[in-house]
C-alpha cells in the first residue's frame, strides 16, 4: 500500500516539473492559454471593481452635493408671512363672492350683470366666466366649486352654436381655460372639449397666407373679418393663438393645431420690419401690414407677448430661438417708443402713426413691464439689467395710473403733456388685470415686496369701488365712481388670480414649470426639439413630447 501511495504522489508531482511540458508542446500551449485567460479574467474583474468604486464615489459626491444644496435651500425658505396669508385669504374671499354671485344669478351664461342680477351671453353662450374661472378655483383650492363647474363642462357645454365668434377671444378664454384646467387636474374631459372648440375654429386659418380671419361661425365654419377693419385681420387677434394651439397639439398628439398657428409667424416674419413693430391691421391675403397705428395697447399687445412666451413654453430650446429673436427685435422697437413725462419723469410707451408719435398709453399696455421682466433673463448681464430697469419704471407709471384718480382705479388710457405728467383719457375701468399682472411678475423675479404693497392697494380700491352685494362691477368713470353693470370674465380669470399669486409662495405655479397665456391661464412648459424652424419650406414638423408629471402647486386649505 505504501508503495502504491508513493507512486501516486510521484505521478502528480510530475505536472509541476517544467520538463514535463517541454517534452509535450501541446500541453504547454494549453497551459499558456489557460494562464493568459485567467490573467485576463482577473484583470477584467479588477478593472470593473475599480470602475465601480469610481462610480460609487462619484454618486456619493453627487448625493452629498445635493444634500448640501437641499440644506442651503431650506435655510433660504422664508416662513409663510402672516400678512401675505391674510391678504391671500382676502383675495380668495373676493373670488368666492364673485363666483357665488355668478353661480346664483348667471350660471352657464357668459357673464354676470350684477346690478340687474342676470346673465348675458356676450360670447355666444359658451359659459365664458365659468371656463375662465376653472383654474382660479383649482389654484385657490375651491374644490367643491371646481367640481360643480367640471360637471357643467362635461354635461352642458355645447359649441354647436350658430354664432359668429371672435377667434381670439374664444381661443384665449375657452381653449386656454380648458387646457389649463386639464394641465392642473389631469381630467381628460377638459382636453376633449378643447379639441372640439379648436376644430370649429380651424377654418379661420384657411387663407392664402395662413394669417387667420378673426371671426368664425361656430356651427357653419364660415370665417371673415369684422367690417370695421376694412377686411383686414387684427395683429393681436391673429398672433395670439400660438400658446393654446401648440399646447393642444402636445396634449393630443395631433400636429395640425400647431402647424396652423405657427404658419402665421412664418408669414409675418417674411416682411418683419427692422424695428420689429407691426401695425395693428394685417392683410390676410398678402401677409403685409396696412397703414395703421403701431401700439403695445389695444389690438397690438399680445402679439409681442406670445413671441416671448412660445419660446418659454418650449423650455427655451434652440429650435425656438426664432421666436426669441423676433421678440428681441421688437423690444428694440419698443425702446424707440419710450418717452418720459415732465415734471415727474414717468416712463411711458407712445403710439406710432407713420413717423409721428402720440403721447398716449393704454392701461392694456401695462402688461409690458411684466413681459420685459420675464424676458430680461434671456439677455446678457448688461441688457438684462437695462430691460429689467425699464420694466420697473413702466410699472411705476402703471401704478400711478391708479393712484392719480379719486377712486384709485385706473382709466382705460392716459395722455401725457409737458409739465402735466399724466391725465385720464377714456375714464372707465372694467376690472382689467394688466397692472396687477406686471406687479406679480416683478415680485416673483425681484423679490421686492413693494410690488405686493402696490397690488394690495389696487385690490383695496376694487373692494371699495367695485364690490356690490351681487358681485363686482366696473366703473363708468374713475373720477366719479359711477358704476356700470358688468362683471367681466377676466376679473375672475386674471385680476383675482394674479392678486392671489402675488401673495402666494413662488412654489405655487412656479414660472420655470408654467407659462401664462394672455388670459392668465397657466399651461405646462414642455420641452420641444423641433427641426430648424421654417428655414426652407416655410414650415416644420412638430415633435410631440409627453407632458411632465404633475406637481403640487396650490395651497391646500388656503
Amino acid at each position: 500500500m505504501a508503495r502504491s501511495r508513493s507512486s501516486s504522489s510521484s505521478s502528480k508531482l510530475r505536472y509541476c516539473n517544467p520538463s514535463y511540458y517541454l517534452k509535450r508542446p501541446k500541453r504547454l500551449a494549453l497551459l499558456l492559454i489557460v494562464f493568459v485567460s485567467a490573467t485576463f479574467f482577473v484583470w477584467d474583474r479588477q478593472t470593473l471593481v475599480r470602475e465601480h468604486e469610481v462610480e460609487v464615489s462619484k454618486l456619493n459626491d453627487e448625493v452629498l452635493r445635493l444634500q448640501n444644496m437641499l440644506e442651503e435651500l431650506k435655510s433660504k425658505v422664508v416662513p409663510n408671512d402672516p400678512i401675505e396669508m391674510q391678504r391671500r385669504e382676502k383675495v380668495k374671499e373676493a373670488m368666492i363672492h364673485a363666483w357665488s354671485s355668478y353661480e346664483k344669478y348667471a350660471w352657464g351664461n357668459d357673464e354676470l350683470q350684477p346690478q340687474s342680477k342676470n346673465g348675458v351671453n356676450s360670447f355666444g353662450g359658451l359659459g365664458a366666466t365659468l371656463i375662465d374661472s376653472l383654474d382660479t378655483l383649482y389654484i385657490m383650492g375651491l374644490d367643491e366649486q371646481f367640481q360643480k363647474a367640471r360637471e357643467w363642462v362635461a354635461n352642458s357645454l355645447d359649441f354647436n352654436k350658430d354664432y359668429d365668434a371672435s377667434v381670439f377671444e374664444t381661443t384665449i378664454r375657452v381653449v386656454g381655460g380648458l387646457l389649463s384646467a386639464y394641465d392642473l387636474s389631469g381630467d381628460k374631459v377638459f382636453v376633449e372639449k378643447a379639441r372640439d372648440i379648436a376644430d370649429r375654429l380651424l377654418p379661420a386659418w384657411d387663407t392664402s397666407t395662413g394669417i387667420p380671419y378673426n371671426v368664425i361661425n361656430l356651427a357653419r365654419g364660415n370665417a371673415h373679418n369684422p367690417g370695421w377693419t376694412g377686411g383686414e385681420s387684427i395683429l393681436a387677434d391673429s398672433g395670439t393663438e400660438q400658446l393654446e394651439f401648440i399646447a393642444l397639439s402636445q396634449r393630443t398628439g395631433d400636429p395640425k393645431y400647431q402647424e396652423k398657428v405657427e404658419k402665421v409667424i412664418v408669414a409675418l416674419n417674411k416682411t418683419f420690419p427692422a424695428d420689429g413693430l407691426l401695425p395693428i391691421y394685417i392683410n390676410p391675403d398678402r401677409g403685409t401690414g396696412s397703414y395703421s397705428t403701431i401700439t403695445f395697447g389695444a389690438m397690438g399687445d399680445s402679439f409681442y407677448e406670445y413671441l416671448l412666451k412660445v419660446w418659454i413654453q418650449g423650455n427655451k430650446t434652440s429650435s425656438l430661438k426664432f421666436y426669441r429673436d423676433m421678440w428681441e427685435t421688437s423690444m428694440k422697437g419698443l425702446l424707440s417708443l419710450i418717452r418720459r413725462s415732465t415734471p415727474s419723469s414717468f416712463a411711458y410707451m407712445c403710439e406710432k402713426n407713420g413717423d409721428s408719435l402720440t403721447d398716449k398709453m393704454d392701461e392694456l399696455a401695462c402688461f409690458a413691464p411684466g413681459m420685459l421682466a420675464l424676458g430680461s433673463s434671456g439677455y446678457g448681464p448688461v441688457e438684462a439689467k437695462k430691460f429689467l430697469s425699464l420694466a420697473e419704471e413702466l410699472a411705476w407709471t402703471c401704478y400711478n395710473f391708479y393712484q392719480s384718480t379719486p377712486t384709485k382705479l385706473a382709466g382705460e388710457n392716459y395722455f401725457f403733456k409737458n409739465g402735466q405728467d399724466m391725465s385720464v383719457g377714456t375714464s372707465w375701468n372694467i376690472l382689467r388685470p394688466e397692472t396687477v399682472e406686471s406687479l406679480f411678475y416683478l415680485w416673483r423675479l425681484t423679490g421686492n415686496k413693494t410690488y405686493q404693497e402696490w397690488g394690495w392697494n389696487i385690490f383695496q380700491a376694487f373692494e371699495k369701488n367695485s364690490r356690490i352685494e351681487s358681485g363686482y362691477v366696473g366703473l363708468k368713470d374713475v373720477n366719479t365712481g359711477d358704476k356700470d353693470n358688468m362683471m367681466q370674465s377676466f376679473f375672475l380669470a386674471e385680476t383675482l388670480k394674479y392678486l392671489y399669486l402675488l401673495f402666494s409662495p413662488p412654489t405655487v405655479i412656479p414660472l420655470d414649470e408654467w407659462v401664462f397665456n394672455t388670459e392668465a391661464h397657466p399651461l405646462r412648459i414642455v420641452n420641444r426639439n423641433d427641426a430648424n424652424f421654417a428655414e426652407s419650406k416655410g414650415q416644420h414638423k412638430p415633435v410631440i413630447r409627453r407632458i411632465r408629471g404633475r406637481k403640487a402647486g396650490r395651497l391646500d386649505g388656503n
